[in-house]
């Protein structure tokens, strides 16, 4: 079959990649001059089946709701007058329950995990060498209260299969000498020793040119307009270029999928856009930077040394599509990072980005088939993009291909 998926990022890249080891032929069309020019840019740079928690809980409720006040939260939301906003948010409080956060972490391990897999299959068929380093990662506690909360809220992934270890200070500072140089609390650490950090750009990049090698068709510079509709099926992608036409598509748009199936009828897709913020720095003393990815969960400071670069994240917002960004943004993280690792970085030299990430209440993404039987979905990954993305390909490319994914899709249909 034809395939036309619509998005060259790095959800897109990996379902056209299984689809052409699948022998389908693929276009792939974005309105960027090259694939990853969005959300896929510039991560947090983690695969971290470790960190799989469910985002709507109790705990992250009062987070959300102190953020209105106070603007210093790493994680805010910012009302707005805005009807999916607040239908997105109704959503999202009904799933911030202890039952909900359970059923909704074991079906994101599920899928993080598989996706991995599958990820290292991709990178030892294809050689892809995307700055990735697979000796694990920490997630930093400052206080004992903090650790031993973090260790009863990982028993839901240990059941599930994922390796994580309670780590002490002294331990921590035995895998990670970096954290030494600092002058931030630990007071220890829980560590997946099977996640793992890697440049998502760099690797989407890689692979979209061996998808062009194997014979895709990757169509940049093309605005999608809309889906052309015949009867009960799409016919055609209208763009600035002229139509464009297959036997099947995949909506690989990120947040703006439930503006494009809108036009189509698809009214029932709860992705809304978390503006992440986040900033590459120039080693100045490797020997001082950390080898090991990390999130510190007090700040929600989050680091990944990629190659010669050290990738930092933390700020969160929940409010809109604006990507915009001035230095001032990113003052507070600039302050984190050299308390965490004094004098790893060139602070002088930062690269600054933001982009908007697909969140959905669950925060499980929306695969496979739509109620338009040659319409398909990949969208809402939310802040586990580059974890799940090459199992989500995986599982889309086994529904097009009418074969049985390898995992339950609890959690994950279009409803």
């Amino acid at each position: 079959m034809h395939i036309i998926v619509l998005g060259a990022g790095l959800i897109g890249v990996s379902t056209a990649h299984q689809l052409l080891v699948d022998g389908h032929r693929v276009t792939v069309v974005d309105q960027a001059a090259e694939s990853a020019a969005g959300t896929s840019f510039a991560n947090g740079g983690l695969v971290c089946p470790g960190h799989a928690t469910a985002w709507a809980s109790p705990h992250r409720l009062r987070v959300l709701l102190r953020s209105i006040y106070r603007r210093n939260q790493p994680v805010r939301f910012k009302p707005r007058p805005d009807p999916a906003l607040a239908a997105w948010g109704l959503s999202f409080l009904r799933q911030c329950t202890s039952a909900r956060a359970a059923i909704n972490t074991a079906n994101k391990s599920r899928l993080c995990r598989y996706s991995q897999d599958v990820l290292h299959q991709v990178v030892d068929s294809t050689g892809i060498d995307y700055d990735g380093y697979r000796k694990g990662i920490l997630y930093l506690h400052r206080t004992v209260e903090s650790l031993e909360r973090a260790t009863q809220d990982a028993k839901p992934l240990i059941e599930a299969g994922q390796r994580l270890d309670v780590l002490d200070q002294d331990q921590v500072l035995r895998i990670e000498p970096a954290l030494a140089y600092g002058n931030e609390a630990i007071a220890g650490a829980v560590y997946a020793p099977t996640d793992e950090t890697g440049d998502a750009c760099r690797f989407t990049r890689g692979l979209a040119n061996w998808c062009a090698n194997q014979g895709a068709e990757f169509r940049f510079d093309t605005r999608i307009v809309r889906l052309r509709r015949a009867l009960s099926r799409i016919d055609a992608v209208e763009t600035d270029r002229g139509p464009i036409s297959g036997d099947a598509y995949v909506l690989a748009l990120g947040v703006h999928t439930p503006g494009l199936a809108r036009q189509v009828g698809l009214n029932r897709l709860p992705i809304y856009p978390a503006k992440g913020y986040s900033m590459t720095l120039p080693l100045r003393e490797p020997a001082r930077a950390p080898m090991l990815g990390g999130i510190d969960e007090h700040s929600l400071l989050v680091w990944a040394r990629l190659g010669d670069r050290l990738r930092i994240t933390s700020k969160v917002e929940i409010g809109g599509f604006d990507t915009g960004h001035r230095p001032r943004d990113f003052a507070h993280m600039l302050s984190l990072t050299e308390a965490r690792f004094p004098g790893a970085a060139d602070l002088s030299a930062p690269n600054y980005w933001a982009g908007l990430r697909p969140l959905t209440p669950e925060g499980t993404p929306r695969l496979g088939p739509t109620p338009i039987p040659n319409l398909y979905l990949n969208a809402g990954h939310g802040h586990l993009g580059w974890t799940m993305a090459s199992g989500s390909g995986r599982i889309v490319a086994d529904m097009i291909s009418g074969q049985t994914p390898a995992i339950s899709l609890d959690g994950m249909l279009y409803a």
